[in-house]
């Protein structure tokens, strides 16, 4: 007969973790298919479009192969996706390295003040649940996620 496990066993709490964090990608998911749906473009060209924004937004602005790495997407698809949203004003191509064959991607003002008042609710929301942890709590959950997350990235790495 098997022991049956306390609810405070580390296999029970990481499935429990791992259902939260699988509950939250879908609804981050869901969320960004909307915000999709508002500008109107592909869910992918949206999620590309926040991977931009937030890189910008922490001094480390992405090249096309940098982008292609955190989406999952051929060169072709990329260059496709890029020509959807620069068309649209969403994007733009620049050339800002002293290696001119490298290419930085922007997101226009436009989209970044569309997305800060879709996503401004939901951030100030969140804010608030935030608030009631404390900048320790909240640090070490941070490094719970960044070491899940790279034993999972490297589980995925080819040998």
């Amino acid at each position: 007969m098997a022991a049956s496990k306390s609810p405070n066993d580390v296999a029970v709490q990481r499935e429990r973790l791992a259902e939260e964090l699988r509950a939250y990608g879908s609804s981050f998911t869901e969320l960004g298919r909307r915000f999709a749906v508002s500008l109107g473009v592909h869910s992918t060209d949206a999620f590309a479009l926040l991977e931009i924004s937030a890189a910008e937004a922490q001094g480390t602005p992405l090249s096309p192969v940098l982008l292609s790495r955190r989406i999952s997407l051929s060169s072709g698809a990329m260059t496709a996706l890029l020509n959807r949203l620069e068309r649209a004003g969403y994007v733009s191509r620049t050339r800002e390295h002293t290696d001119r064959r490298i290419v930085t991607l922007r997101s226009s003002k436009d989209v970044k003040e569309i997305a800060d008042s879709y996503f401004e609710p939901l951030n100030t929301q969140q804010d608030a649940i935030l608030s009631q942890y404390s900048p320790q709590l909240l640090r070490q959950f941070e490094t719970v996620l960044a070491e899940l997350r790279a034993s999972m990235d490297a589980h995925l790495t080819p040998d």
